[in-house]
């Protein structure tokens, strides 16, 4: 029995929305497959992406950024991290490598982390990477200049390039500095719409549109009391925020899966993120998204999505207001082209297998 050990970043959901998918094309091809999943989310979540044969260990590997919200990095914070993670970094790697051995695997894939790569190859045991995004980039981005990264980051990229390849998903960043890439198609989860169903639920009257608004995992309330919430638009949205309104509905009380509402709704409010891009244009879901300056990764998100999906851009200013009446009429007047197959699952999984 194959034992492959997967670490999964805690930072946002969208590593595990690309990571879900990839795990059960493995599993398919692999029914014996023994499996091991490393990541601080909830195990609700990882089951849910990925399915109930998984033996969960909850255990930080690493923590991609502190952010203030969904759209903001705490650069000091981040940057006071960064040097304390890797203070000790001989020790560190020494330490998850003995961790590592105990576990006896055959393979390690990690999203995105760098630690368990570095600890794979100090313990003698294949390991491949996976994402659309490396922290090597994009903190090279967010701490351009500052002395304290030089060495930090080689630390870093010595690591990634470590591993016997780096599984890039489409869209993804160039990562032309890891030398070690392998591309492949898009990973999403793409549900069966059920639109008649959701809009029975929501009592929607003809002509109405439902919305859903979601920030991939990281919580930014948005002021919607302050909204001119008028009718025509039923606005879902997480239960956390609190709403009262008529035409609000928590969108984690109605028992349907994140994919399925994504399915069935009439738009998508979200930030540029893999799994909210591509699930929606895989999906065919109309996408609205707000703009993250300080985040790199948005450049190839964003260049791909305006080529593959029907998807406009809304400024943070309009967003906060809820000025989202034209920008939503303008998105549904756009064309909508063909949605793109996520082939990347399969194609993953071959890679993979190939280490197995």
């Amino acid at each position: 029995m194959p034992h492959l050990l997967v670490t999964i970043s805690g930072h946002g959901l969208g590593h595990l929305a690309q990571t879900g998918p990839v795990l059960q094309a493995l599993q398919r091809r692999r029914p014996d497959l023994r499996l091991t999943v490393v990541s601080t989310l909830p195990q609700s979540r990882l089951r849910e992406r990925i399915g109930p044969a998984l033996e969960p260990v909850t255990r930080a590997l690493d923590f991609g950024f502190l952010m203030h919200d969904a759209f903001r990095i705490d650069h000091a914070g981040s940057a006071r991290a960064y040097q304390t993670f890797h203070a000790d970094w001989p020790a560190r790697v020494r330490d998850t490598a003995s961790w590592l051995r105990a576990q006896s695997v055959d393979l390690v894939l990690a999203n995105a982390a760098y630690l368990p790569l570095a600890a794979a190859a100090e313990a003698g045991i294949p390991a491949l990477g996976l994402s659309s995004l490396n922290w090597f980039d994009l903190a090279g981005f967010a701490f351009a200049g500052q002395a304290w990264a030089e060495p930090v980051l080689a630390e870093m990229l010595a690591a990634y390039r470590s591993a016997a390849a780096f599984i890039v998903l489409t869209p993804g960043m160039p990562m032309t500095a890891l030398g070690n890439t392998l591309r492949v198609g898009p990973v999403a989860r793409v549900c069966a719409p059920r639109r008649a169903a959701l809009r029975e639920r929501l009592a929607l009257a003809d002509g109405d549109k439902a919305v859903l608004i979601a920030f991939g995992g990281f919580d930014r309330p948005l002021p919607m009391a302050d909204w001119p919430l008028e009718p025509g638009v039923r606005w879902l949205v997480p239960s956390a925020w609190g709403i009262r309104h008529p035409r609000v509905v928590a969108s984690d009380t109605l028992g349907w899966s994140f994919g399925e509402l994504v399915a069935s709704v009439d738009a998508l409010i979200g930030k540029p993120g893999y799994g909210t891009f591509a699930e929606a244009a895989c999906g065919g879901t109309p996408l609205l998204y707000a703009p993250r300056p300080d985040w790199p990764e948005q450049d190839a998100l964003v260049a791909w999505i305006g080529e593959q999906a029907c998807a406009r851009q809304v400024s943070d200013a309009d967003l906060q207001a809820g000025r989202l009446a034209a920008p939503l009429a303008a998105l549904w007047a756009q064309a909508r082209p063909t949605p793109p197959l996520p082939v990347g699952d399969e194609q993953a999984a071959e890679i993979i297998l190939r280490w197995l």
